[in-house]
């Protein structure tokens, strides 16, 4: 494909897939902890929830990475998608499911909680929806396919902006139908008729590219040859393929899959910890829960849309990553404290933060990475970031029973460190992925 073909191509129905799929997931956020408290759990468990997703994520990411290449995008996102939309009826089968006790558990690095059938199947739901979840990375390769070099930031900006409306709109909904009688049952159904939606608009919206016959031979050591990574598109690459060996050097991709790492490692800190920490020593209410993160999702999208293409005319991807993660640190060191007017300022701060310093980052690692390995890289940095989601929902469930409120200065000190890295990477890439990206 080339650069005139990449530019015309629609972005509007990759970015409702975005928009849907955040949208699902973020109804269910808000009441989540509720769940599985009122099921037997504790924020450990709570977090082991979170952690089965990313487990089998990082199985099946590399995969789908992969067949993406192989196959086209758009097979392999209506493969994940109809995936999502099994593991929510699980889940909604699992509300409906009587509270049998199967185990009882107390010690004192795990705490007190009750492992009940109810529980167990929403593990296999989280399971399921892990194991076809690599529909982001999938995504990500598509958008990379579909831009330019030059639109890439603000492409990524666009894809961040749609998912964080569907991010607003999530828990708002979440606040309103839980309310109800029915308790958790209407966010849940809410969230198959979204999945439904995603289905829908892949399978009769969303275009793929014309195969063509891939390479008769691939470098020896090579991604593509460990993944078994072959490309669909047919557009002209840039060099050879990225080996192995660049994939994880540490002056190239592998420095930015550390930065990738760490962020994602800090934000699980945050994802798992806020919720109980808002259920449990707050004392917030559901409603209360879901205006907060509907709140960080409108202040996201405000600043991944005018802010960050204002920034972007002026300022090189790896800037906006190294100041963008240290506004992010601060945000998440603010929220060791309890004042309500404070915590909005926390969450601004975050979406100031992760606003302008996401969407750079993954158009420094969608530039590094090149055309022809796109899908599989993409598919490693989802690995990253599953195995990053696995430690930090797990361990960020005992750092907070052990630390409280103060599992948030951790999470802040891991993105400084990421942010110092992300300085390195900035000397280490090509011109291409350091020059400074054309807003739209």
């Amino acid at each position: 494909m080339n650069q005139l073909q990449a530019s015309r191509r629609p972005l509007l129905p990759i970015l409702s897939v975005a928009f849907v799929g955040s949208l699902g997931f973020s109804i269910v956020l808000p009441f989540l902890v509720f769940v599985v408290t009122r099921l037997g759990g504790n924020a450990l468990i709570y977090g082991a929830v979170g952690a089965t997703y990313s487990a089998f994520q990082l199985i099946g990411a590399p995969v789908l990475g992969r067949w993406s290449d192989q196959y086209g995008r758009r097979k392999i996102l209506l493969i994940s998608q109809v995936g999502t939309l099994l593991s929510w009826l699980i889940f909604l089968a699992a509300l409906y499911l009587p509270v049998t006790t199967l185990a009882e558990v107390d010690t004192a690095l795990t705490g007190p909680f009750t492992l009940t059938l109810p529980l167990l199947v929403l593990f296999v739901a989280r399971a399921l929806d892990g194991l076809t979840g690599g529909n982001v990375s999938v995504a990500n390769a598509y958008l990379a396919d579909v831009t330019t070099e030059d639109d890439r930031s603000a492409g990524f900006g666009k894809m961040a902006v749609a998912s964080n409306l569907g991010f607003v709109l999530g828990p708002a909904i979440a606040g309103l139908l839980g309310g109800s009688a029915l308790g958790e049952v209407p966010p849940v159904l809410a969230a198959i008729a979204v999945s439904v939606l995603a289905t829908a608009i892949i399978f009769f919206r969303l275009s793929d590219a014309t195969p063509c016959v891939p390479p008769t031979t691939i470098e020896r050591g090579g991604v593509g040859g460990v993944l078994g990574q072959e490309h669909k598109e047919c557009y002209t690459t840039e060099g050879p393929a990225v080996s192995l060996a660049q994939a994880l050097r540490p002056t190239r991709i592998r420095l930015l899959l550390v930065v990738y790492f760490l962020v994602f490692l800090a934000f699980n800190f945050f994802y798992i910890s806020f919720p109980v920490h808002a259920a449990t020593e707050l004392q917030w209410t559901l409603v209360e829960v879901g205006i907060f993160f509907s709140t960080m999702g409108l202040l996201m999208a405000i600043v991944q849309g005018p802010v960050l293409g204002a920034a972007a005319k002026r300022y090189t991807a790896p800037t906006l990553v190294a100041a963008g993660g240290l506004v992010l640190a601060m945000s998440f060191a603010l929220f060791i404290v309890r004042s309500v007017p404070l915590l909005y300022l926390a969450t601004a701060l975050l979406a100031l933060g992760n606003g302008v310093m996401w969407p750079s980052l993954l158009a420094m690692l969608a530039s590094a990475a090149g055309n022809r390995n796109q899908g599989a890289v993409q598919g490693f940095a989802s690995s990253s970031a599953a195995v990053a989601s696995i430690a930090g929902l797990l361990l960020g469930g005992v750092l907070y029973g052990l630390l409280a409120e103060k599992v948030f200065l951790v999470a802040a000190v891991i993105t400084m460190i990421g942010a110092v890295a992300s300085l390195r990477a900035r000397l280490s890439l090509p011109t291409s992925a350091t020059a400074a990206p054309r807003a739209t």
